[in-house]
């Protein structure tokens, strides 16, 4: 329990943050993991559409501070990889 009034809005506000960063970081997995799963099963067009979600989504959440944009930039990095792996980019004539 806290002693002060500055505690207690401190411990509210806290929470608050905990809640809207735990609400962000888990949509933020979703993506990622529906992006990976689209790349083993699905067409190229429907893994790219669910790659730029998790992309965007990476992004919002490094804007709001909840990741670190350096975390956010390595799983890009990761997430274009293995889309390029699975779908190699057609060769240039």
């Amino acid at each position: 329990m806290p002693n002060t009034k500055s505690a207690a809005k401190a411990l509210r506000q806290s929470e608050k943050r905990r809640r809207r960063n735990q609400a962000v970081r888990s949509a933020t997995r979703t993506y990622i993991k529906k992006a990976r799963l689209a790349m083993e099963a699905s067409s190229r067009d429907e893994a790219w559409e669910a790659l730029r979600q998790a992309i965007r989504a990476l992004d919002k959440a490094a804007q709001k501070g909840v990741i670190h944009r350096n975390n956010a930039a390595r799983r890009k990095s990761r997430l274009m990889h293995l889309f390029n792996s699975k779908f190699p980019p057609a060769a240039a004539a």
